[in-house]
């Protein structure tokens, strides 16, 4: 592990605090679906670009009624897309699934690898989902997610200066203390969501705003 970044702790810690009622009642609601391997991929497919609440209410709809790559590969795409909706690119997200899903019958024996490197071999399947399913579908600890959010954020409060979500992923696997992977993910993306948006950010509003640098910040509120 290299140089842990300032105040780290801190902002953990008030992280968590100020989404702790949040994440309670997320949680009552995810707990309507099984967690398999499976449901916490397609979950993640869900959710790009879209909200949290309308990913929840896709999922739970969608994870219903299909349970298994089996199950899945068999919908008709158009069914896919009525219960997905309306998240965004539900269109292409239905083809996605049922493809991926048909892939994982024909050439995983229905089950989602439990292997990294075997993942992303999987179109569809990028470096966030796939330590996404490493993570929290397979319960494993040398994983850490990165999206448009966790890539943002920490070059925004100066904790790095990377370019791109795998330098970020590479830079804060060197930095961020083990013991936070596991809640970085869901924290940095529902703070991004809420207040460190990508332009004029909420910095009135922030409650780690005394550990931000602002970096890159020009418009705020």
């Amino acid at each position: 592990m290299g140089e842990e970044l300032s105040y780290v702790d801190e902002i953990m810690e008030i992280l968590k605090k100020e989404l702790r009622d949040y994440e309670d009642f997320q949680n009552q609601k995810w707990k309507k679906i099984e967690k398999t391997p499976f449901t916490v991929l397609i979950s993640c497919l869900l959710s790009l670009r879209t909200k949290d609440e309308v990913t929840i209410e896709s999922s739970i709809r969608l994870l219903s009624k299909y349970r298994t790559p089996k199950d899945m590969a068999k919908a008709d795409v158009k069914e896919i897309e009525k219960l997905i909706y309306p998240v965004g690119f539900y269109k292409t997200k239905a083809r996605r699934i049922k493809e991926i899903s048909k892939l994982l019958v024909e050439n995983y024996n229905g089950k989602v690898p439990d292997s990294f490197d075997e993942l992303i071999k999987i179109k569809g399947i990028g470096r966030k989902t796939a330590n996404i399913v490493m993570m929290y579908g397979y319960d494993r600890e040398d994983y850490l997610a990165i999206d448009t959010h966790c890539h943002r954020i920490p070059n925004r409060i100066g904790w790095i200066k990377t370019k791109t979500p795998e330098e970020t992923e590479r830079e804060l696997k060197k930095k961020l203390p083990k013991k936070y992977w596991k809640d970085f993910n869901h924290l940095f993306v529902r703070f991004g969501q809420r207040i460190c948006l990508p332009i004029s950010p909420k910095c009135s509003e922030c409650p780690i705003e005394k550990f931000c640098k602002k970096i890159g910040v020009d418009r705020h509120r």
